[in-house]
């Protein structure tokens, strides 16, 4: 059997054990025009969120970015505030791009208070070794999605398109978040989830570490084992109204709410 991600797997991007506990978010997809949703995330951030150590975002933060000039809006501004105070309270804040938020960068990070994180990151914590991924680079079945993702994410073109006006780009990025909505309901639903060769791929690739993404909106837990090693998966919960993350106190893993 090919391999589904042969010559394609990045190279280790590795980061020092960080402050315990350790939460996990991803898929939150705030806009303005989600009031829940948005209140769920300014009430974890302000509450909850300052008792981890360490706070790991996994992408599709927001529903679209357009460029760290789209910052200024009132709404990502709020946004971008509300991480820098959790922040300068203590709790460390990293960041990992997702398809919905690729375009994040270094003036995102600065007005967050944020530090990015390529996708895939491995953290090690004492013995344990976690690989973080947004997780939609292991959708290999969807072949129109993984041509538009190479697309997206090559320098050139991310430079072309951030040289064009915002509103332009914001009109472009409205555009195509409505196309791929609409190119999803005539997609089988297993096309849209991980591929289970990429996974084993990318954990043969990283010393079979337990597994955390997001992107699927298929959240729980998976154990297996993969050539004779015990792999843990865990798939972060997308939110609607209320705040879900998972926790990592050292021993274990629990999904929890507010």
């Amino acid at each position: 059997m090919s391999d589904p991600l042969a010559n394609a797997i990045p190279a280790p991007n590795a980061l020092a054990a960080t402050k315990l506990p350790a939460w996990f978010i991803a898929d939150l997809h705030l806009t303005a025009n989600r009031p829940q949703t948005a209140r769920a995330f300014f009430d974890f951030i302000s509450g909850p969120a300052r008792q981890a150590g360490s706070l790991f975002i996994l992408g599709d933060l927001f529903e679209s970015w357009a460029g760290d000039d789209d910052a200024g809006s009132p709404f990502n501004r709020d946004v971008c505030e509300a991480l820098r105070e959790c922040s300068s309270a203590g709790t460390e804040i990293f960041f990992m791009s997702g398809n919905r938020d690729l375009l994040i960068g270094d003036g995102f990070a600065r007005a967050a208070g944020v530090r990015l994180l390529a996708d895939p990151t491995v953290i090690r914590f004492d013995s344990r070794t976690i690989l973080l991924s947004h997780g939609d680079m292991l959708c290999t079945d969807d072949y129109d999605y993984q041509a538009f993702r190479r697309q997206a994410r090559d320098p050139s073109w991310q430079a072309g398109f951030l040289a064009k006006p915002l509103a332009a780009r914001r009109e472009f990025v409205d555009q195509a978040r409505m196309q791929s909505e609409a190119a999803k309901q005539n997609k089988r639903a297993e096309i849209m989830d991980v591929n289970a060769d990429a996974v084993a791929s990318l954990l043969r690739a990283h010393g079979y570490p337990v597994f955390i993404h997001g992107h699927t909106h298929r959240p729980g837990h998976r154990a297996y084992l993969l050539d004779g090693h015990r792999c843990e998966r865990h798939v972060l919960a997308d939110w609607h109204d209320r705040a879900l993350w998972l926790a990592y106190d050292g021993e274990g893993f629990a999904a929890q709410s507010s």
